[in-house]
């Protein structure tokens, strides 16, 4: 990776109005232990465009079943791989399913290819061989020589736009081609239609419709030239469908302004001398071609591709300039790089005329509120959404509202579970979005109708045909015959419901609070109190028989073990150490679980998790458990929360490659590891309260929206220094290990007084 090229400097409000670039210590390449699932390519932040290089095709059926070479290219790019097939214009930053990977272009030159080829054949097709030493990779902006052609492609961004600048060789065959078929866990027949107009000789229209982890996706496109091609042609696919109209009367691979097919691929044809840029403005929307040309000539209305890599890369330090730190090289740079991973997603999904298409497939307009999407729940409830009521509280005042009109237009109605293009994809666990309504409302960030949202929040929760929710309701625990995965939603449901009566109670709805708060306690259920497990329980009340805590099948568990889904109780940890035996035992097997041996049998079938990413038997790349090192806190042993968190700062964030300890998940791995470094976390969202760890940074500076600041200081922080000897909040000794959210927001100074050794008395 080459060094991050330095972006003009502006003014951030910061200690006496200070002048720092933070663009420079990002590096966007940083990525999970198996790579492939972090794209390097631009996008501005929350922006509705990821434009970034594909390295291969691998396709999600083998034979007919799945294939599991396909989970490495989640987001499209693999550090490993030795082609580019292409760059594509929408992708996810981090997930474990995927979708996306629409229009891709690729620059050629010599005989026209149409197919990608293979990567052990990458001449068969339009693929390029490259080297990571040709290949630059900052926040707003990417460059690659494609080695085949003797092409440079440099790809930056705006919100709706992504622009492309290739220089070509000199050549009388310079092609750019169009690909509608790719994506990202492509197979046969995930196209369902396709539609592209050629307007005139530099521009270009059309829209895609895809059938996947989204079921109903279109997105429409506007692309423009900045030169006009001298010729162009396709190829599509329906040409030996049964009935095929009287189009047949044209031809329509060359030369032919007007096609629709399920699958097309389009060339376009240039002459170019040596060193010949051609620059390409390819702009999204979700509802028409109209918006999508109208977006492109709001956000980019000239040709000067400086401007908007600066403009990219501007509005990037802005938002990395929300919290400025002090620490050594590597950590700066994984801060930074977390930093710039958590503000990725969600992403915009609305056109800059504020319209936006629902999940009724209708046209809404948001009024007074940006519309996102991208609400990888499951996953960002914990610490994600949570670090945005601090550093992003407008935007997520937003999701907030993005929610509820989800929840509206859901003929189903429910909030979402995984928000994703005018869909719900289903995917996980329990009904978190309650957590980030929940969280934002008592917070005080939300703005918007409380009672309303109260509302969504309880009709959600009664959704009694979706996932136990209905046994859970009147059993109080989902039988274990009824789901694959009962402990972990009754654990999981038991905290959302948690998170409702802090809402309820915040709007003082007695009833509503005491009927959550004993549904709250629904996690008893799945209590063994002779094991000392959360385990599956059968309709007759029994406990399943054939039970082990470390194995991830056929347990009840999604992600994760009994190891760790027995401490998944955020919202009530003095009563799970209490039913657990008491503090000392409870501290015991948080012991055991960080020191534990997890043989290879019990993660070797699970795609994200290998041996890297798992302390003891604690597995920090799957979600269930980042909360529990901070539960040391509740067993009267805080010392063990410091060494535990700075333990998993250091192993599991590096500046490299491959410097992730699993899936970044739209940003919860990285939220997690910047509210550590700084020494707290929202162990329950919904709570005004943050768990103290040991911070990483000797010095953070939060600029709130609110024009205050919070610094968090560590006095004597180091390597070996990983306990806190004692806590002072503006001056005065901090009693406990929480801090409140309000204490945050009233702007002040926090400050950590480290040592080498333990302190074990209050």
């Amino acid at each position: 990776m080459k060094k991050l090229l330095a972006v003009g400097l502006m003014s951030i409000f910061l200690n006496a109005s200070a002048q720092q670039n933070f663009v420079k210590y990002v590096k966007p390449l940083i990525g999970t232990e198996k790579m492939g699932h972090t794209y390097p390519g631009p996008t501005v932040p929350f922006g509705a465009v990821q434009l970034s290089p594909e390295t291969d095709t691998v396709s999600y059926a083998l034979n007919g079943r799945y294939n599991g070479e396909v989970y490495k290219y989640c987001a499209g790019y693999k550090y490993e791989d030795k082609t580019i097939t292409g760059f594509s214009h929408t992708h996810f930053s981090g997930t474990g399913h995927s979708d996306l990977g629409d229009f891709l272009m690729m620059p050629t030159v010599g005989k026209l290819k149409l197919n990608p080829g293979t990567a052990n054949q990458p001449g068969s097709g339009y693929r390029s061989s490259f080297s990571h030493a040709n290949e630059t990779v900052e926040a707003g902006y990417y460059k690659v020589k494609l080695d085949d052609y003797n092409v440079t492609t440099e790809l930056t961004a705006t919100n709706r736009v992504g622009m492309h600048q290739y220089t070509f060789p000199q050549s009388s065959q310079s092609h750019i081609i169009l690909d509608l078929t790719a994506g990202i866990y492509n197979y046969e027949g995930k196209n369902t239609w396709t539609y592209v107009r050629v307007v005139n000789d530099t521009l270009i229209t059309g829209y895609r419709q895809t059938n996947g982890w989204a079921r109903t996706r279109t997105v429409y496109f506007a692309m423009s030239f900045s030169k006009p091609f001298k010729s162009y042609g396709s190829k599509y696919e329906n040409q030996n469908a049964i009935y095929r109209g009287f189009w047949r009367k044209f031809d329509q691979t060359k030369n032919f302004p007007e096609l629709a097919a399920r699958d097309i691929k389009m060339y376009f044809d240039f002459d170019t001398k040596a060193n010949e840029k051609v620059k390409v403005k390819f702009a999204l929307s979700p509802v028409s071609q109209a918006n999508a040309l109208e977006n492109m000539r709001v956000e980019i209305p000239h040709w000067d591709f400086d401007t908007v890599k600066k403009q990219a890369q501007s509005n990037w330090n802005k938002e990395l300039s929300k919290i400025a730190v002090e620490t050594d090289q590597d950590n700066m740079v994984n801060f930074y790089t977390a930093l710039y991973h958590s503000f990725i997603n969600p992403t915009t999904y609305m056109d800059s005329n504020g319209e936006y298409k629902g999940l009724d497939q209708d046209v809404h307009k948001a009024n007074g509120f940006t519309n996102y999407t991208t609400f990888s729940l499951w996953d960002t409830y914990r610490a994600l959404h949570p670090f945005f009521n601090i550093v992003q509280p407008s935007r997520n005042n937003d999701m907030v509202k993005s929610m509820l009109a989800h929840f509206d237009q859901n003929s189903l109605k429910m909030l979402p579970i995984w928000s994703h293009y005018a869909n719900d994809n289903w995917c996980m666990s329990g009904y978190h979005s309650v957590s980030v309504v929940a969280d934002a409302i008592v917070k005080g960030v939300f703005n918007g109708d409380a009672e309303k949202a109260l509302q969504a929040c309880i009709v959600t929760s009664n959704k009694r045909n979706y996932e136990g929710i209905g046994y859970y309701i009147d059993k109080g625990y989902i039988p274990a015959e009824r789901s694959g995965i009962s402990v972990s939603n009754t654990l999981e449901y038991a905290y959302d419901d948690w998170a409702i009566a802090q809402l309820a109670k915040k709007l003082g709805k007695t009833d509503i609070y005491n009927e959550y708060l004993k549904r709250s306690e629904n996690w008893r259920n799945n209590f063994d109190k002779q094991s000392g497990f959360m385990r599956p329980k059968s309709e007759n009340g029994n406990w399943v028989a054939k039970f082990d805590p470390m194995s991830t099948h056929g347990q009840g568990f999604i992600e994760g073990n009994s190891w760790n889904y027995s401490f998944f109780v955020p919202h009530d940890p003095n009563a799970l150490a209490e039913a657990m035996g008491g503090k000392l035992k409870f501290s015991k097997k948080l012991d055991t679980l960080f020191t534990m041996h997890l043989p290879d049998e019990f993660f070797a079938d699970t795609e994200d998790i290998t041996r890297e990413g798992i302390i003891g038997g604690y597995v920090h790349g799957n979600e269930p458990a980042h909360h529990v090192p901070y539960l040391y806190n509740w067993a009267g042993q805080p010392w063990k929360t410091q060494a535990q968190v700075r333990r998993i700062l250091n192993m599991q964030y590096k500046p490299t490659p491959d410097g992730l300890g699993g899936n970044d998940d739209c940003g919860q791995m990285s939220a997690w590891y910047m509210f550590s470094a700084m020494g707290f976390y929202p162990v329950a969202p919904g709570s005004d309260e943050y768990a103290i760890g040991s911070p990483l940074v000797n010095k953070a500076t939060i600029n709130l929206e609110n024009g205050k600041t919070f610094v968090v200081e560590a006095v004597g922080q180091g390597p070996k220094n990983v306990y806190v000897k004692k806590i002072t909040l503006n001056g005065k000794d901090l009693e406990g290990y929480t801090l409140k959210h309000s204490d945050i927001l009233n702007g002040g100074k926090l400050v950590f007084f480290m040592s080498a050794k333990p302190k074990k008395t209050a």
